[in-house]
């Protein structure tokens, strides 16, 4: 019997949805308290005999407080990607929500969060915009892609 048949990939996919979740609320978490912080920084930069000392480090703390803000808005935008994802649906190619099993690797489309491992086997998050999410888009089970000069089978997607 296939060991592979035995897999739900609805809870897999339910699983690396949940870890994607985790990952962009922490990004959000920690985005937030850097820019709180940058800017508590930036607020009790008291006034000193040397001006230019103080102003130029409120426009430092300034500056880290905005790359801060930035690194917010970008794990926002994470979220919305993700809210658009069903990964109750079951999928015949390769699109957001999808898990695509080939020879070469596992990779759950969504964002880009990395390797997950749920049970024991290792997956890939990608967005559909990276090179590897962007070549799996729309294959189906069967098909074969070359991909950094390797061929890759596609196993199974779902």
């Amino acid at each position: 019997m296939n060991p592979a048949a035995k897999i739900d990939y609805t809870a897999v996919k339910l699983a690396l949805f949940e870890r994607c979740q985790q990952y962009v609320t922490q990004r959000i978490e920690t985005a937030r308290t850097a820019m709180e912080a940058a800017q508590a920084a930036a607020n009790e930069e008291s006034k000193s005999s040397a001006g230019d000392k103080y102003e130029t480090g409120r426009a430092m703390a300034q500056l880290e407080r905005d790359r801060h803000a930035q690194q917010l808005a970008e794990a926002l935008k994470l979220r919305q990607e993700l809210d658009r994802i069903d990964v109750g649906k079951e999928y015949v190619s390769g699109q957001p929500g999808s898990l695509v099993l080939t020879s070469q690797g596992h990779y759950f489309i969504a964002i880009s969060a990395g390797k997950l491992t749920v049970g024991t086997i290792d997956y890939f998050a990608v967005s559909a915009a990276s090179p590897i999410g962007a070549r799996l888009s729309q294959v189906k089970t069967g098909e074969e892609l070359t991909f950094n000069g390797k061929l890759i089978r596609v196993l199974a997607v779902h």
